[in-house]
């Protein structure tokens, strides 16, 4: 199994940025799909999971401002982030399930 994250970089306060997380090697639609992040000198913590039939949750650091989606067709899970603040600065990781985990993607927010 294996998960590549893209779509993080450098963002203003303030912007968007759109992850995702593309699987292969498995039967995507079965699983559930989460996103985690961890900051420098931080634990990893739980960003967001949307379950293999499409329920969404998220963790309330970011509630409200971030939209998990999956594409099932696509194998592709989505972390829509918006109104991003220095906070988030971190490396975004996509887990199936905590099981497989793919290598993170850096999302940077600074002026």
């Amino acid at each position: 199994v294996q998960l590549q994250a893209s779509g993080g970089g450098l963002v203003q306060p303030g912007g968007s940025l759109r992850l995702s997380c593309k699987a292969s090697g498995t039967n995507f639609s079965i699983w559930n799909m989460n996103w985690y992040r961890q900051a420098p000198g931080k634990q990893r913590e739980l960003v967001a999971v949307i379950t293999s039939r499409g329920s969404a949750d998220y963790a309330d650091s970011m509630k409200g401002r971030v939209t998990i989606s999956r594409d099932n067709a696509r194998r592709t899970g989505y972390l829509q982030m918006n109104s991003l603040k220095p906070e988030d600065t971190a490396v975004y990781y996509c887990s199936l399930a905590g099981q497989h985990w793919g290598r993170g993607t850096q999302v940077t927010v600074s002026s």
